[in-house]
């Protein structure tokens, strides 16, 4: 239970992480946008056509609701650790792989079998 419990508390923050990336890249885009200095659109600073919003308008508003669903989901990662600390009684902790050892698998088969010289 605990082994399933830890990789769906890591989905829950892996989750959560890329969507923190995703959203500062969009307010990035949105801001370079907005800033008719950072434009390469000359064109996209000035309001869009009527009815009809602005690219860098349409940017802020992606970046927005980005926002939103970085945030629910950090809110969801942070109620999955919880829970697993409370149903396991250990604090969540990201797997890491073990260490790959430092010397190929000849050179320890040559030393178990040298070992067994005494």
């Amino acid at each position: 239970m605990q082994i399933h419990l830890q990789r769906v508390v890591g989905s829950f923050v892996g989750s959560a992480y890329g969507a923190a990336q995703f959203y500062g890249t969009k307010v990035t885009q949105a801001k370079d946008l907005t800033m008719a200095s950072q434009n390469d659109d000359r064109d996209e600073d000035r309001s869009g056509a009527t009815g009809f919003e602005s690219k860098a308008e349409r940017a802020r508003l992606f970046a927005a609701h980005m926002g939103l669903q970085a945030f629910a989901l950090m809110a969801a990662a942070e109620g999955a650790v919880q829970a697993y600390a409370h149903i396991t009684g250990e604090d969540w902790k990201p797997y890491e792989p073990p260490a790959a050892p430092s010397t190929g698998v000849s050179r320890q088969s040559a030393a178990a079998e040298l070992a067994t010289f005494g």
